[in-house]
């Protein structure tokens, strides 16, 4: 073969590549990031519908003013309903920035220690799950402790469980992901059980704890532990794509809230004044972290301080596809208001 002719062949290889390369580029996010910045917050929320969101909620608390609320389509898109800045949202995974202070308050209390083993607290566990007799408090709330994640067993939310129970045994007798302490994973059966251990410590409720100890001392009077404590109108449909039932009734494990309730513990939690003292936020600070992300079938929360403006953004989403770029449209789409802000700052 001529040194012409493979040159040829590589220049024709390249544009196949080339062409090959571009049908796998996830355009919806490359459009999402080129298109100019909206000039106000508004018009970007206006936007949610181009990202797919059928509803977006968005709060924004600035210190020492009323909270700016804007939204865009639907709280319930059967009915036509237009989202509603007060309506209660699933917080999925945010719910464990409630859990943590509470551990902490807890921990503070001398109720419980950082240090003991689950098995200490759980002895049942003991030969059920793997090194519970090495796994410390402190390695659960910081999702160090190679328990598997019971959301990542198989087709879990083609039918999600609906009791703790029903979770818990999911992994049970399970193999460890990694040893205690020598690993990283985000695994929401860590906060199962520390829920299961504050409530034998208290012989109550961990949101009984949570209500009284962090909700009731901020005002928060629109924050709630299920879907059980409330009427299930006031809460933000939920949508999967290509699903058509409205997931709100969907009893999963979520604290809800409206977003400037939601606001408002975020600042709390960042300022320090949800803790009573300089040794609870010292306990905090030593094992979580100062805002969160959740993600369930039909909602998808975003709960961030922004130290630079001393601004706490909460957006709220009610449209999911874990098989597209959803998660990463939410992501842009609060980004972007956040970076109007810095600009009208």
């Amino acid at each position: 073969m001529t040194k012409k002719k493979s040159k040829l062949i590589i220049r024709i290889l390249l544009f196949l590549g080339t062409i090959v390369s571009l049908y796998f580029v996830p355009w919806p996010i490359v459009k999402a990031r080129i298109m100019p910045l909206s000039g106000t917050v508004q018009e970007q929320v206006d936007k949610a519908a181009d990202y797919g969101f059928d509803g977006i909620i968005v709060c924004v608390n600035r210190k020492g003013d009323q909270p700016e609320f804007y939204t865009s389509g639907y709280k319930d898109r059967k009915n036509k309903i237009p989202a509603d800045p007060a309506a209660l949202f699933k917080i999925a995974s945010v719910s464990k920035l409630y859990h943590a202070v509470a551990t902490t308050k807890l921990v503070a209390g001398g109720k419980l220690s950082l240090d003991q083993t689950l098995a200490d607290y759980l002895p049942e566990l003991k030969d059920r799950i793997a090194y519970a007799d090495q796994i410390t408090l402190r390695m659960l709330v910081k999702h160090r402790s190679g328990i598997p994640n019971f959301t990542d067993t198989y087709m879990y939310w083609a039918a999600p469980k609906e009791t703790a129970e029903e979770n818990l045994a999911l992994v049970l007798d399970q193999p460890a992901n990694f040893k205690p302490d020598e690993g990283y994973e985000y695994s929401n059966t860590n906060y199962l059980l520390l829920d299961r251990i504050m409530e034998r410590t208290l012989g109550y409720g961990t949101f009984q704890y949570i209500q009284e100890k962090i909700l009731d001392p901020l005002g928060l009077r629109q924050t709630f532990g299920s879907i059980q404590d409330i009427n299930l109108e006031d809460v933000m449909s939920g949508y999967y794509v290509g699903y058509d039932e409205d997931l709100k009734t969907d009893n999963i494990a979520s604290i809800l809230a409206t977003a400037e309730d939601l606001s408002i513990f975020i600042r709390a939690l960042n300022d320090g004044s949800v803790f009573s003292d300089k040794k609870e936020k010292e306990i905090y600070s030593s094992i979580y972290r100062y805002e969160h992300t959740g993600l369930i079938p039909g909602y998808q929360t975003i709960a961030r301080y922004h130290s630079d403006i001393d601004v706490v953004v909460i957006q709220f989403t009610n449209t999911v596809n874990f098989a597209g770029y959803n998660w990463s449209l939410s992501e842009i789409m609060y980004d972007r208001i956040v970076k109007i802000l810095r600009r009208k700052n």
